[in-house]
């Protein structure tokens, strides 16, 4: 009978925990599913914090750290009201990289015809992996790449597409509607990579390059 009555306390125990973080499942899944959007179709969230330690609110609010990770192993704020809490979840998601199509010598300029995308889970890539062909435009690899070996940004020496001085051609777009203006480059940046533009008003945004030079901005 005492034995019927640990594994009973520890059932309801189990299923206490289970519950709890459940809380936080839906409400993560969503945050992450909105901000991997056009990078990976399949995300799943597990919450690593035991759930005693779990912050308990209807609306809980969430943010990441400013390091651009978004899968793997994560540490999360969780704002309730006033309060704050850092939690650490494990998130996979599933995505194309792009890989050697073929062997890649040192030295050797990627093009269309020498690297391919692959599907695959994005979390269990080394850091820094390439997940959009346009970072690996014009770029040069520094070492030899074997066929299907995922491409790190770390493998490749990128052509600068705008310099720190640059005058460029900045396209502020949101619902409906497009705006061009004038900025300073503050950073040199290659295709696809984020840039800072000092504006003629002074004022400094973030962007991203293009491949005709521009700095493209989403409002």
């Amino acid at each position: 009978m005492k034995r019927l009555k640990v594994w009973t306390g520890a059932a309801a125990l189990l299923g206490m925990t289970c519950a709890n973080a459940s809380q936080l499942d839906a409400p993560l899944t969503q945050f992450f599913q909105q901000r991997l959007a056009g990078i990976s179709e399949k995300v799943a969230v597990t919450v690593k914090t035991p759930a005693a330690q779990l912050p308990d609110c209807p609306q809980p609010e969430f943010a990441l750290p400013n390091n651009g990770r978004m899968w793997g192993n994560l540490s999360v704020m969780v704002r309730c009201g006033n309060g704050k809490r850092y939690i650490q979840v494990a998130v996979a998601a599933s995505g194309k990289y792009v890989v050697a199509a073929q062997q890649l010598p040192r030295g050797t300029t990627l093009t269309a015809s020498n690297v391919t995308m692959k599907y695959g889970r994005l979390d269990r890539l080394p850091p820094r992996a390439m997940i959009d062909l346009k970072q690996a435009t014009n770029a040069t690899t520094l070492r030899e790449i074997s066929p299907g070996q995922p491409i790190m940004l770390s493998m490749v020496r990128q052509s600068w597409r705008v310099k720190a001085g640059q005058q460029v051609q900045v396209v502020a777009s949101g619902a409906g509607f497009s705006i061009n203006s004038q900025g300073k480059v503050l950073n040199n940046a290659a295709v696809a990579q984020n840039v800072r533009v000092r504006m003629a008003s002074g004022q400094i945004v973030n962007g991203t390059v293009d491949a005709d030079g521009n700095i493209l901005i989403n409002l």
